[in-house]
């Protein structure tokens, strides 16, 4: 455990220390929340326009794997677990890049971005079960987990965990749906144009979190 601990710690140092003005500008904005609003109101639209009157259920079952993920990782692991967030730790008191003064809350492990993101790209791409609606789902989680990390707000283990509590909340949902035959599969398909505009969409995020 001490081995792990001690890894976990130096991929940290690693992530955060590789650091400069573009990627301070850019992890920051990635970081926040508020930017990838464009992108999940796309995926609504995508959902109700595959699914009909059943898209109801769908973004329901979605809706509650997302926020079981977020009390799972917040409300419940976080404070039985009681790992302090690196920008809490006094062994590394001044060896982190901290930016605009942020340090998080109190506990870090699991990272409940992680575990968000990863419920809400999982569930989504299941549903699809097509790259072109799956590549940029990983990538908003990839690059969400990753912008924790240079933050210095989460161990990379408290990032793995995240992406474990978000899957499950993922799969639960999904194998929900299939129980139900709520995404049963009646031909109703999706105008390859919209799966072009969740990924230009997706591209323009990445832009204004360059430029904002």
């Amino acid at each position: 455990m001490e081995s792990l601990l001690r890894w976990d710690t130096q991929l940290l140092l690693l992530f955060n220390g590789c650091h400069n003005t573009f990627l301070d500008t850019f992890f920051w904005n990635v970081s926040t929340r508020w930017l990838w609003i464009p992108l999940y109101a796309v995926l609504v639209a995508c959902i109700i326009r595959r699914y009909g009157r059943r898209s109801l259920w769908v973004l329901l079952a979605v809706v509650a794997a997302v926020g079981l993920a977020d009390y799972v990782s917040s409300g419940f692991i976080k404070h039985w677990v009681c790992r302090p967030r690196p920008t809490h730790a006094a062994e590394l008191e001044g060896l982190l890049h901290i930016l605009n003064g942020y340090r998080g809350g109190s506990y870090g492990f699991v990272s409940s971005h992680a575990a968000n993101c990863m419920a809400l790209s999982l569930s989504v791409s299941l549903l699809w079960r097509d790259w072109r609606m799956t590549l940029p789902l990983m990538a908003d989680a990839f690059l969400n987990c990753w912008s924790r990390m240079y933050l210095g707000v989460h161990y990379p283990g408290d990032i793995l965990g995240g992406l474990l509590v978000g899957s499950l909340m993922a799969l639960v949902a999904w194998w929900l749906l299939r129980r139900f035959g709520c995404i049963k599969n009646d031909g109703t398909e999706v105008p390859s144009w919209w799966l072009a505009m969740v990924n230009a969409v997706f591209a323009l995020t990445l832009v204004a979190a360059c430029l904002l």
